[in-house]
């Protein structure tokens, strides 16, 4: 392994709008840490949010400079005080959320929505909080940085460092499906075949759905049907309520995951759903105030689930990818080097060159 070098290149948020390549300190571990060589870091829909400000409401991010990035992987390069659970030179991916592990909600296996989000330690220097790397603590837009050994897992070997990287885009699709649940043997609908969509499609027919319908458009949508989709469902050509209805005799999906973040997408997946379904929810919206179709929720006895992150999944992710149940390398459309950063977040939030998932080798 290489000597650990002072310090460090890192893209740093300064300001809205405003990124900049840095030299700064390595980080070092401390007790139940370890540091890592970043060798991945995959773009997600947050980061161009993050970086325009959208979410100020959040106090994302909490201090300038920022580093941002959370879906990476990575390689151990050194150990801190009382670490056994890894050894240096493993192969890593990382999740975003460390809770605090003391509130009610991380007791029960909750950790992305911790009780104590935001106590993250930096006032007086007390880790009695949540981590959120990349978003209130620092992240892997960097050639290293320090994570705690509980946000850490192995990546098999047959795995590469990118498609690891979308351990955690992948990990919130799988949270939302598990929370929805799959009929074997039945109807699953995908909406929006986005990264995690088309993840999300993937991992209901691993787990066993007898037909996978993705509804979204362009060159998205034949992603979907180049990776499996049973249908394909364009809704700039079709209602997709009509059709999903059509498709399964009247009746409706047995389950719904929204991951398109559009406004009318949730009523639509009401709309779609059986009586006794499920919905759900594992996009963000930029109107918080959707509407639902509360009638037809009550009267149809509909389980709507909200999903948040990706705890408890990331194993499960991992293996998908490497038993090629998730289609990780034909997910990663572009690679970028760290200094490129801007023109990769160019790429990704306008979709350019037909990109997918966006990632950056540090």
């Amino acid at each position: 392994m290489n000597k650990i070098p002072e310090t460090m290149k890192a893209m740093v948020l300064t300001a809205y709008d405003h990124l900049e390549l840095a030299e700064v300190p390595v980080p070092k571990p401390g007790p139940g840490e370890v540091l890592c060589r970043i060798k991945a870091v995959a773009i997600c829909g947050s980061d161009p949010k993050m970086i325009h400000g959208h979410y100020r409401f959040a106090n994302w991010p909490p201090y300038y400079p920022f580093i941002m990035g959370h879906e990476w992987a990575g390689q151990v390069v050194q150990l801190g005080e009382g670490v056994e659970e890894f050894q240096v030179g493993d192969r890593v991916a990382g999740e975003a959320h460390v809770g605090c592990g003391k509130c009610d909600n991380c007791k029960r296996g909750h950790y992305t929505v911790c009780l104590n989000y935001g106590r993250d330690g930096h006032d007086g220097g007390l880790d009695t909080g949540h981590r959120h790397y990349g978003f209130y603590w620092q992240g892997a837009n960097a050639e290293y940085n320090v994570y705690k050994v509980s946000s850490l897992h192995r990546i098999p070997d047959n795995v590469s460092y990118n498609v690891a990287a979308m351990c955690d885009c992948a990990g919130v699709a799988l949270h939302g499906v598990e929370l929805a649940g799959v009929t074997p043997g039945g109807t699953s609908v995908v909406i929006g075949p986005g990264p995690i969509g088309l993840c999300a499609m993937m991992e209901c027919k691993a787990l066993g759905s007898g037909r996978v319908i993705v509804v979204g458009r362009g060159a998205k949508l034949r992603k979907a049907a180049e990776l499996g989709a049973d249908v394909c469902i364009d809704f700039e050509q079709e209602d997709p309520v009509a059709r999903v209805l059509e498709l399964t005799g009247g009746v409706g999906a047995d389950e719904v995951m929204e991951c398109s973040g559009a406004e009318n997408s949730p009523m639509q997946a009401c709309q779609m759903v059986r009586k006794t379904g499920a919905v759900a929810l594992i996009a963000t919206y930029k109107n918080p105030d959707v509407l639902i179709p509360a009638n037809t929720v009550n009267f149809n006895e509909i389980r709507i689930v909200g999903a948040k992150a990706n705890p408890n999944v990331s194993d499960k992710v991992l293996h998908f990818f490497s038993s090629g149940a998730i289609q990780g390398e034909k997910l990663v459309t572009h690679t970028f080097p760290l200094d490129q950063y801007p023109q990769a977040v160019d790429v990704f939030e306008h979709k350019k060159d037909g990109s997918i998932k966006v990632v950056i080798n540090p």
